[in-house]
């Protein structure tokens, strides 16, 4: 199960296009009138008077399933998880409209709700994101949903502002680190796509802390475009890499014992990522050493280099912060 949650300012535009599709079908409500769009939208705009001051009022979230889980899913249950949704996010004591949707191949519904509660406070959208990914998490794994392939499956097409320049970062990063060995061949490739890396490093250390990723005037931390994209977890792809490029290296050498103990130190790392499906990490481990597997250019000089413009970014940040401190 995958959710999208959206803020807005009109409850009128929002309602209109859930309700008023032909295949719609309002599943259930709260505290507004279910008989037609225009008088959910007066129900909604009314208690929305209690919080003038709030711009976006209108709380709209789409629940998406993969089409295996269709025969799962009657209305029923669909109202069900909707609520559990709610319950897991915050959303409480507030009026609420669930619609399902049969416009695509997956089963959907779309929830409006009012960011105005039936008390006149304000339901918060703070981290929205966040909240959204744990409870979407925890129902799938309870209900034994299907789990597709995460942002793979997501239509880059429909995203917009912050979403879409995440995205673009997620793909630039992930193309890159199929191929580049170093830190310095991944900055390069993501350069020409208009994408800086920025380290952060612990205090009073040159060891790389956390990382990074920017992109106009967007810049976000690399595990928050997406849980893979940490600097441990990406300077781990990097190094097997080159593994994997001195793997094929000893192959064509005709050096089998270095070769076996370069693939018995992949094989590891492998297992490590997806100890908890060894079938997955297998797969992935064969298709890392087929031949045709190609990785960037050997640059010893890369990392050498990297460490050294880290440490004289490191130690003018720090005579910088005595400077101030004098």
């Amino acid at each position: 199960m995958m959710g999208k949650p959206i803020t807005g300012r009109s409850f009128g535009g929002c309602v209109r296009y859930v309700v008023n599709k032909p295949e719609a079908k309002i599943l259930s409500a709260e505290g507004v009138r279910m008989q037609n769009a225009n008088a959910m939208i007066q129900d909604f705009n009314l208690q929305r008077k209690m919080r003038p001051e709030l711009g976006k009022a209108v709380g709209h979230l789409v629940l998406s399933w993969s089409k295996e889980d269709l025969l799962k899913l009657s209305d029923d249950i669909m109202i069900q998880r909707a609520k559990e949704y709610m319950e897991n996010v915050g959303i409480r004591d507030t009026q609420y409209v669930i619609v399902r949707h049969s416009d695509r191949a997956h089963p959907h519904l779309h929830l409006i709700y009012n960011r105005v509660d039936n008390n006149g406070k304000t339901i918060s959208d703070k981290n929205n994101f966040a909240k959204n990914v744990k409870a979407c998490k925890e129902i799938t794994l309870k209900y034994g949903y299907h789990i597709g392939e995460g942002k793979d499956l997501v239509n880059r097409q429909a995203l917009k502002g912050k979403e879409k320049t995440r995205y673009e970062m997620y793909d630039a990063i992930k193309a890159g680190m199929k191929t580049a060995t170093t830190w310095k061949q991944l900055e390069a490739q993501l350069a020409r796509q208009g994408i800086t890396i920025d380290y952060k490093f612990r205090s009073g250390t040159n060891e790389v802390q956390g990382i990074s990723f920017a992109k106009g005037k967007i810049k976000m931390k690399g595990s928050a475009i997406d849980r893979s994209l940490s600097f441990a977890r990406i300077d781990a792809t990097l190094n097997r890499n080159q593994q994997v490029q001195q793997y094929h290296a000893a192959r064509e050498a005709n050096q089998p014992f270095v070769a076996n103990q370069l693939r018995d130190s992949i094989r590891q790392s492998v297992q490590g990522e997806y100890r908890h499906n060894p079938i997955v990490g297998k797969g992935i481990l064969e298709a890392l050493l087929e031949p045709q597997f190609v990785a960037g250019p050997p640059d010893p000089m890369g990392d050498a280099d990297i460490a050294r413009r880290k440490r004289k970014k490191h130690e003018a940040e720090h005579s910088q912060s005595q400077g101030i401190s004098r």
